[in-house]
């Protein structure tokens, strides 16, 4: 059994973060990933990464039927690979508004609110045009502007200020409300992920192991302490690993609380009824899932103007070809490149974000559809619905019991049916109808709440951004504490979305980031 300082279970957005920290102030780390490498150009071309979803690169979780959706099976991808979602998503570079960071520390969680994370996003940021009070420039994670604007993508900022909305240059600044592009994680117009990032600058360190294609079984415990972890290679080889120091869990929303419970920490009824030893009855592992979920308005167009068949034929050859020998063109976008905030509610801070992509699309399940369009995505910012994770058995090949409760909360659903009205209006905007586009669905014949709330409820799909299963906090459903330390379970700790006591309002990657850079201050004993 190999010992190291600490062990990290999931080497994602978090994780690749935390081995950067640990290793430069001189600790000996083993990085365990459970899947292969990010050694493919689908990763690192932005454009391509919609390549990478599907395969080994990727977890595909499968909810239960939702009665929310239609009973439908909802698919949530998550990475799979050396830097996890940072290595897999859209790229865009969101922190959530100053309220949601409030929020956490008026729950219970100290030094978690706006004035204590800011800061700490500010230091990993390295940003191509933005130096402020808001924004970082010597950072590892870089963060720039777009690199190329489909037509379609601008048509859309236009449209959405002849619909009455703000024009927005930065969604991080002192406001979040308004329309227009978004940032990304990319540098030279390639994928800036953790691992490309962080991770790059310690990966020949003596004291940094990456074990790929490697998955955690169980914690190890000696005296009721986190002492180690064992895993299994590809080849169903098993090992254990010893932690000196500390372990810290990596894997995500869906996966972490699954390896908190093989190893007999949670709800300590549903433990025994499978045979596991309970270690520790923490009641809080697995609930209060929370996830963005969004719903798609469609239009279309006569003229062969978005992205469909640009991977194809002779297109394919050119937008490769720009690219190989001038980092330009449609490969260096990051596909979604617009969209916006907006408060549908007058609740006084945005409720709704759109994400825009300049072709037809579905959802995991449901790819490209026939016909050149646009699909304009209103998602719920802060969802009130909550589902739960649990085991299905006490084997670590089984899948997860995923229920996910989506658009179960009426005001879930009401909020859906204002993004629907909103993204309506906007397509219909002159811009858009300058390229020729007229709704293809909700219909115009659809015109009523109750028909827009039957279109929510059958074509919902998820964003991806799973949170909440071992929320910190400090009530008896909290899993860890302020300084991410697993409730009575000493030398452990959980850093990635699944501490978020609520979801933050946007995309997840770049809070996740600032709450791995949190507990490698804590670990380190930084202030």
């Amino acid at each position: 059994m190999k010992s190291y300082d600490y062990i990290i279970a999931g080497g994602g957005s978090s994780g690749c973060v935390l081995a950067n920290r640990l290793v430069t102030a001189g600790k000996s780390v083993l990085l365990l990933e459970a899947g292969p490498p990010d050694n493919t150009p689908y990763i690192h071309i932005p454009a391509t990464f919609v390549k990478v979803l599907g395969t080994r690169r990727t977890f595909m979780y499968a909810t239960e039927p939702e009665p929310g959706a239609n009973n439908r099976v909802l698919l949530v991808p998550q990475g799979r690979t050396l830097g996890g979602g940072s290595s897999v998503n859209a790229m865009i570079y969101i922190r959530g508004q100053a309220e949601d960071y409030d929020t956490w520390r008026d729950l219970g969680c100290e030094g978690w609110g706006y004035e204590d994370v800011l800061p700490v996003f500010r230091r990993s940021e390295d940003n191509e045009v933005l130096a402020d009070d808001y924004h970082g420039t010597r950072g590892p994670l870089k963060v720039s502007e777009p690199r190329f604007r489909h037509p379609i993508s601008a048509a859309f900022v236009r449209a959405a200020q002849q619909a009455g909305l703000a024009y927005s240059h930065d969604f991080n600044g002192a406001r979040q409300d308004g329309v227009g592009f978004y940032q990304t994680t990319t540098v030279n117009a390639r994928r800036g992920s953790t691992a490309a990032t962080y991770l790059k600058t310690v990966r020949r360190s003596p004291l940094l192991e990456i074990a790929t294609e490697c998955i955690a079984t169980k914690i190890l415990l000696e005296n009721g302490a986190a002492a180690g972890l064992a895993y299994r290679r590809r080849d169903g080889s098993m090992f254990e690993a010893r932690a000196k120091e500390e372990v810290i869990l990596c894997a995500g929303a869906l996966a972490t609380p699954k390896i908190l419970m093989l190893s007999g920490i949670g709800p300590g009824e549903m433990l025994a009824q499978l045979g596991i030893t309970v270690v520790r009855d923490l009641p809080g592992v697995g609930e209060n899932f929370q996830d963005h979920i969004a719903v798609s308005v469609y239009g279309i167009t006569d003229r062969p103007i978005s992205l469909k068949d640009q991977d194809k034929g002779l297109k394919a050859v050119v937008n490769g070809l720009r690219y190989l020998f001038g980092r330009s063109g449609l490969l260096s976008s990051n596909v979604v490149e617009s969209g916006g905030f907006i408060d549908t509610s007058g609740c006084g801070r945005p409720d709704i974000q759109i994400h825009v992509t300049p072709t037809l699309v579905g959802d995991a399940t449901r790819g490209q559809m026939e016909g050149h369009g646009v699909s304009i995505n209103p998602c719920i910012l802060r969802p009130v619905s909550r589902g739960k994770v649990s085991l299905r058995s006490d084997r670590v090949e089984d899948p997860i019991h995923f229920v996910g409760n989506n658009l179960v909360a009426q005001e879930d659903v009401d909020t859906l049916v204002r993004g629907i009205k909103l993204s309506r209006a906007i397509l219909a905007a002159p811009a858009m109808k300058a390229l020729g586009f007229r709704e293809l669905a909700p219909r115009h014949e659809k015109s009523s709440d109750a028909d827009f709330e039957a279109h929510a409820r059958a074509n919902a799909k998820t964003v991806y951004h799973p949170a909440g299963t071992c929320r910190m906090g400090r009530d008896e459903l909290s899993v860890v504490d302020n300084r991410l330390r697993v409730q009575g379970i000493p030398r452990l700790r959980i850093a990635d979305a699944s501490i978020m006591p609520t979801l933050v309002s946007g995309n997840t990657n770049a809070p996740c980031i600032m709450i791995a850079e949190r507990c490698a201050d804590f670990l380190l004993s930084r202030s």
